[in-house]
């Protein structure tokens, strides 16, 4: 998909739980977000409804149940979203975020390592 759907905050939420589980209906997505988020059945069909519109999620019938899926990968929303908040936020300069996190959070030793890790694997590249 070239042009991927932008998704908001509680879109994300019923995007999540069908990328971890899918095809599933609408009634067990309630449940489901209903516990951990609050979310009733009347917004999660909402939501439903917003993210075929926006062509991120597609839908089967089964006997009375429409059955919900994914039409767009996780790890491309979550690049599409990265590459947005980088862009609005630190000017697209990846260093400039980095040094952000890095000064306003403290990290641990496994954390610090990490960084290093992948810095030397991009030098290598």
């Amino acid at each position: 998909m070239s042009k991927l759907p932008n998704i908001s905050e509680a879109e994300w939420k019923i995007m999540k739980c069908l990328w971890n589980k899918s095809p599933q209906a609408a009634y067990d997505i309630a449940v489901e977000l209903e516990k951990s988020d609050g979310m009733n059945s009347r917004m999660v069909r909402t939501l439903l409804n917003r993210l075929i519109k926006k062509k991120a999620l597609g839908f089967d019938t089964y006997k009375n149940l429409y059955l919900y899926y994914p039409l767009v990968e996780e790890s491309d929303c979550i690049q599409a979203e990265s590459q947005s908040f980088l862009n609005q936020i630190f000017n697209g300069s990846w260093a400039s975020m980095m040094a952000h996190f890095v000064q306003h959070k403290k990290l641990s030793p496994a954390e610090i390592e990490e960084l290093k890790r992948i810095i030397q694997e991009h030098e290598s590249k």
